[in-house]
């Protein structure tokens, strides 16, 4: 069991409603370049954040698993049910205490990092982990003055990315003029 230990995982996390190329994209750039053994798309119920998800869960998990099924070391995971909430804190200390892996790579957008204050125990979830940061399209400027990197500047990496043009929301709208 010690080997797990010395691997480097990456947690992307998220209603992923739906799952679409972005996350893939920034998925494969994390692998590559902090050497990930695996990312975990942990889709969750419902965004706390937001009032309400498009798709079903069910929906949601079968297309994630859909658009990532050629990269081996994408895994599309749901455990709500075994962590019993949807916080990524709890998420992260289920890692930790029943994977044993200590070596997390929580991966997020710009957009997150300026309400990341907000989430539960935000200042534990950065001392176990090492908070990745992929740029979004109007968000960057405000994600770097946000109070956790005035707090965690030297706990958080900064991904320069491509824009991607993508976004959950956009498919969303998509779907509903076409209905």
């Amino acid at each position: 069991m010690a080997s797990i230990q010395k691997k480097n995982i990456g947690i992307l996390g998220g209603s992923f409603d739906p799952a679409h190329k972005g996350h893939l994209g920034i998925s494969k750039i994390a692998i590559k370049k902090l050497r990930l053994k695996k990312i975990y798309w942990v889709i969750t119920k419902k965004n706390p954040f937001k009032n309400e998800t498009f798709y079903t869960l069910d929906e949601r998990i079968k297309y994630a698993k859909k658009i990532s099924r050629t990269q081996k070391k994408i895994q599309t995971i749901y455990i709500e049910n075994i962590v019993k909430s949807p916080r990524t804190i709890d998420m992260i200390n289920f890692f930790i205490r029943k994977k044993n892996i200590k070596n997390i790579y929580l991966i997020i957008g710009s957009d997150n990092l300026i309400r990341f204050h907000k989430w539960k125990n935000w200042k534990k979830i950065v001392k176990l982990v090492k908070l990745i940061v992929f740029s979004r399209r109007g968000y960057d400027r405000k994600g770097v003055k946000s109070i956790v990197v005035k707090n965690f500047k030297n706990k958080i990496i900064f991904i320069k990315n491509k824009h991607i043009s993508i976004s959950s929301t956009q498919l969303k709208n998509k779907k509903r003029l076409n209905n």
